[in-house]
């Protein structure tokens, strides 16, 4: 490395080969997400059409060999030569950073796109991308390489249609692996139809021939009945606010649930801002400021404290989705995560609150009902802290020996250590015996956990299963939770194969899921796959994971010369293993199997736990109902 250091060695990276040399400034990084946000820039430039008022359709399409088609019915981008660029419009948008129509609001009053390099980069990581484009008569096309245009603008026949195709395969120079996600994309297509009103988005999957349509007059009033499918409010209806102005158009709709599940969705020009912003902070800010008001006004607080309910308070329970459309959003980032105007804030609270304030005065009946709700979320609140501090106090004093069921590891490093949490004494009295005590910890649990999905904050804190649990794994729990005070690198759930099990391991995924979020996202969580089968012939023993590899072993066993009797053996739980067997099968790293717990799925989740789990019997028994003739080896 040389120490000379001039002006001769600063490098100028401009336009297209800055978005290569660095992919992750503009779309978040290369992975699935980064990939899948090619569709998201393509697709946002069909929906601002749409919101203008010039698209109605939108095709979107999976090819075989990964290529992409994402077509409109809208005005069709201009093809006409640039006065500055001297190309024409076409290849200036997809060719140059920050080139685009919607700088100004003489053409899209609101949009998401902005930046003018949604498509450019999309362009510039593509190993190709064509564009087709309907307008001025004729269909024009032309062809694009990593960013940079390969055939001239050709026009074709003539045509009375208009509209706009994208059709671009990412480069595997960028992506190292491409593979697109058909749920990922309709949940996207779907949130763009929900927020669109009389848009119909199209969806084709080639690669199975899968196809399906979104279409919601009602648009985000759809939205939020879809999210309360398996869930009930505790009013008769949800609360709905819009309003609009020269600069501006507001709609938020949202309701409270009994139980504490908390589902937020804050969307600007369409986009959503998972990490919301200051539409975000506004909104709750007027939950805050009115509940706080009107509580004292029915006299349902009393506290002494001026504002006895805070920001936490009021998202327990809580199901809403905002949709903001403003002329000049400013982000955090190209992928949009993040809204940053400051003046939304005061916007979006001012107009919630005056809404809200008068929804109350003229509902006193729900009124009561919402603020109670929102009061038991403080009861919680306080009393959680006071648990939290007790479980604290409880784990200094005890010096991480906890209760005596848990058999810690001796090492002392969490990236090496294993938390196996199993079904009952017997199975952990073998699994105890058949680790490795240098980094296999575990605890066993009596019987089933509580049912997180039902009970209060201050319940979940007294259950004394969970209270061990929350102090094996060191990290704390609710606003004290800190994941770097993780004391494994993996947690294990090992229950028996049975219905028993299944429900244990349901329920402490639930807990998990709702409460100790991050050791799933970080991917710490484990699901163990022990075997249902052992098999023995003379002395060769081999382990079956399900039936089909069970058939298979004992068939091949059939066909051995030597005559033995095929002995087989159907484990209804770990506890009916020996130390021995267990290791072998369960324990061992080398030999095991895991199921690593992931969030990819967190909606579908979210959705299933709250009926099978929650206060709803309907839902549970549909569900029921519908899926019990796929059930098999069911245990009575």
């Amino acid at each position: 490395m040389s120490k000379d250091y001039r002006a001769e060695h600063i490098q100028v990276l401009e336009g297209i080969e800055a978005v290569r040399r660095r992919p992750g400034m503009y779309i978040g990084g290369t992975g699935l997400d980064g990939l899948h946000h090619l569709i998201w820039e393509v697709v946002a430039n069909s929906v601002d059409e749409a919101m203008a008022g010039y698209a109605q359709n939108i095709e979107v399409k999976i090819e075989k060999d990964n290529r992409v088609l994402v077509s409109d019915d809208g005005r069709g981008i201009p093809v006409d030569v640039h006065p500055k660029t001297k190309k024409t419009a076409l290849e200036t948008v997809l060719t140059m950073l920050h080139a685009g129509g919607k700088f100004e609001q003489k053409i899209y009053k609101s949009a998401g796109g902005l930046h003018g390099v949604g498509i450019s980069v999309v362009n510039a990581l593509s190993k190709y991308l064509k564009a087709v484009v309907k307008r001025d008569g004729y269909v024009w096309t032309q062809e694009y390489k990593q960013g940079r245009a390969q055939t001239p603008l050709k026009k074709g026949k003539t045509t009375k249609e208009t509209g706009t195709t994208i059709i671009f395969e990412p480069d595997p120079e960028i992506f190292p692996k491409i593979e697109f996600e058909r749920k990922k994309i309709l949940d996207y297509l779907r949130h763009q139809a929900y927020l669109t009103p009389g848009l119909r988005i199209n969806f084709f999957d080639a690669r199975d021939n899968f196809s399906y349509s979104f279409y919601f007059e009602k648009g985000l009033k759809a939205f939020l009945e879809h999210l309360l499918l398996s869930k009930k409010s505790i009013i008769s209806d949800y609360i709905f606010i819009s309003d609009k102005g020269d600069n501006f158009e507001l709609q938020i709709g949202f309701t409270y649930l009994e139980s504490t599940e908390n589902t937020e969705y804050f969307f600007t020009n369409n986009i959503l801002n998972p990490e919301g912003g200051t539409h975000q902070s506004g909104f709750r800010s007027a939950l805050v400021k009115v509940f706080n008001k009107i509580g004292k006004e029915l006299g349902l607080i009393k506290d002494k404290e001026e504002s006895p309910i805070n920001g936490d308070d009021v998202r327990g329970g809580l199901i809403a989705v905002l949709s903001l459309k403003i002329p000049e959003p400013q982000f955090e980032g190209q992928t949009k995560a993040k809204l940053g105007n400051p003046e939304v804030k005061s916007l979006v609270e001012n107009i919630a609150s005056k809404f809200l304030e008068e929804y109350l005065h003229k509902n006193p009946h729900q009124a009561k009902i919402i603020i109670n709700r929102v009061l038991l979320n403080t009861q919680a609140r306080k009393a959680a802290k006071a648990a939290r501090e007790a479980i604290l106090k409880k784990r200094i004093q005890a010096g991480l020996t906890l209760s005596g069921k848990l058999a810690d590891c001796s090492s002392r490093d969490p990236q090496k250590r294993e938390l196996f949490i199993v079904e009952g004494d017997s199975a952990g009295g073998s699994a105890k015996q058949g680790r490795d005590r240098t980094f296999q910890a575990v605890l066993p649990l009596r019987g089933k956990i509580l049912n997180v999905e039902k009970a209060s904050l201050e319940k979940i804190l007294k259950s004394k299963e969970i209270k061990d649990l929350l102090v094996a794994l060191g990290t704390g729990f609710g606003k004290d939770f800190n994941l770097e005070n993780l004391r494994y690198s993996k947690i294990i759930i090992a229950t028996d194969g049975d219905t028993d099990g299944s429900h244990i391991r349901t329920l402490l995924l639930t807990l998990f899921y709702r409460y100790l979020r991050p050791i799933i996202e970080q991917g710490y969580l484990y699901i163990a796959q022990p075997p249902l089968y052992k098999i023995q012939k003379g002395k060769e023993v081999f382990y079956a994971y399900n039936d089909d590899e069970k058939e298979k072993i004992v068939k091949e066993l059939s066909k051995a010369h030597y005559q033995s009797t095929i002995d087989v053996q159907r484990y209804k739980g770990l506890g009916e293993m020996n130390p021995e067997e267990l290791w072998e099968t369960t324990l061992n790293p080398q030999k095991r199997v895991l199921k690593r717990v992931t969030l990819e799925d967190a909606e579908e989740a979210d959705r299933l736990f709250g009926i099978l789990m929650g206060q709803e019997v309907e839902p549970r028994k549909a569900f029921i109902e519908t899926y019990a003739r796929e059930v098999k080896n069911l245990d009575i």
